[in-house]
């Protein structure tokens, strides 16, 4: 079949992302047409796509106004920018495959799915993690049986401490009012994760979490403004010339540099770094996202779960431990180790030998998972191949809203609400 063809509404880090993927997969799909109001990233996809000026949109605005231009709309502008775009085009005919969250709130994330419901267009939502190849495996496991019934999972997610800093203490989705709380604009993913693999609802939920490290009180003294020019730098672990520094030594001028300068060299982060939020100090942004919670969960049937996402660690994997009533399992998102109680004996399994050639794609694979699937789902007309569905992602988001008003309100939060 030909390859789908696709609108790419906002041009940053994961935009840009899924249209480097689509270029190593022209089989598949190929970009026909970018959104976005910044002239140095719009310029930067549509070079590397080949886009002439003509399929070039400062607006997404404006490509909704004409005819339409592709199968496939994919929405990656910022968190409260969803809304607005998702539902003019859907209106116009295009398949939707939205960034996470869906929205920032439950009304928004309905109003979303129900035009895509009332215009007959498919429907999906990036929860990456549940395509990577790791969780196939992990899941094929847990469903045979080869642990017995679930009965509690651990689940731990290390976003590490220079990405906090920098997504979420100088970044995008530092405020709450500006983009999502943490546990939506990071770790609904997480939720989500956990629903699939336990693969109940949950009946019950509550969390606790703050923002502990980064505010003004925990500055050591004589901290400055901006890393550039403050005396106590070099003993900051959350230095931005040191953490970005690291990167340009390795050669690495992809995420999270991209975000700083399109175009990154020692000079363009230099100059990031002077005069633009990356190179803030930790202590003296304006940021009031948590940098830990806990979120404890009740499932139909009785199993129960809990979750915790932490800035504190160094940068690695996700982990998980499913224990059940015949086995134990542990995943760290490469390995997953299956101990058996009847044999007492300890199994490894190398989830690795499960790539389908995807798995150097972010996310542990999981983004070349779920463009792969639902650019054939686009392509065959077909929603029964949309897992992350706009309807089930819907179930996730409340759930993620029904845990943050656990820590908000301190109390225990039954579901359905």
């Amino acid at each position: 079949m030909a390859p789908v063809r696709v609108l790419v509404v906002g041009a940053g880090s994961r935009g840009s992302a899924y249209a480097r993927w689509i270029r190593e997969h022209p089989e598949a799909a190929e970009v026909v047409a970018v959104a976005e109001p910044r002239k140095e990233y719009r310029d930067r996809l549509a070079g590397l796509a080949g886009l002439g000026p003509e399929a070039c949109f400062a607006d997404w605005r404006e490509a909704a106004a004409l005819p339409r231009l592709a199968d496939v709309a994919l929405v990656c502008t910022l968190d409260d920018a969803h809304l607005e775009p998702a539902v003019a085009l859907a209106g116009r005919g295009y398949h939707l495959l939205v960034e996470k969250p869906l929205a920032q709130t439950r009304a928004d994330c309905e109003a979303i799915v129900a035009a895509a419901r009332r215009a007959g267009v498919l429907l999906g939502v990036c929860h990456v993690l549940r395509y990577a190849p790791y969780t196939r495996v992990l899941k094929g496991i847990l469903d045979s049986g080869r642990i017995g019934e679930i009965a509690s999972v651990e689940h731990l997610e290390p976003v590490g401490f220079w990405h906090q800093a920098h997504s979420y203490v100088r970044g995008n989705w530092r405020r709450t009012d500006e983009a999502a709380p943490m546990l939506l604009a990071k770790s609904c993913h997480d939720l989500d994760w956990l629903r699939h693999v336990v693969g109940r609802e949950a009946v019950a939920v509550s969390s606790f979490g703050s923002l502990r490290h980064f505010r003004p009180e925990e500055a050591p003294p004589g901290a400055g403004e901006r890393c550039l020019e403050c005396a106590v730098e070099p003993d900051c672990p959350y230095s931005a010339p040191r953490i970005y520094g690291r990167f340009l030594e390795q050669g690495r001028t992809g995420w999270p540099l991209d975000v700083l300068t399109p175009e990154p060299t020692p000079e363009r982060v230099a100059e990031a770094l002077r005069t633009g939020p990356y190179g803030r100090c930790v202590y003296h942004c304006d940021n009031d996202v948590v940098d830990r919670q806990v979120v404890a969960l009740e499932f139909e049937g009785g199993a129960t779960a809990s979750f915790t996402m932490t800035a504190f660690n160094r940068p690695r994997p996700r982990r998980t431990t499913v224990f059940g009533t015949r086995g134990e399992l542990h995943c760290d998102g490469e390995a997953i180790t299956v101990h058996d109680f009847l044999t007492d004996s300890t199994e490894t399994v190398d989830a690795s030998a499960e790539n389908d050639g995807l798995i150097g794609s972010g996310h542990g694979g999981g983004d070349g998972g779920l463009l792969a699937s639902f650019l054939r789902a686009a392509s065959q007309g077909d929603p029964a191949l949309v897992e992350t569905s706009g309807e089930d992602a819907l179930a996730s988001h409340l759930l993620v809203f029904a845990a943050e008003r656990a820590r908000t309100e301190r109390r225990v939060v039954s579901l359905p609400e």
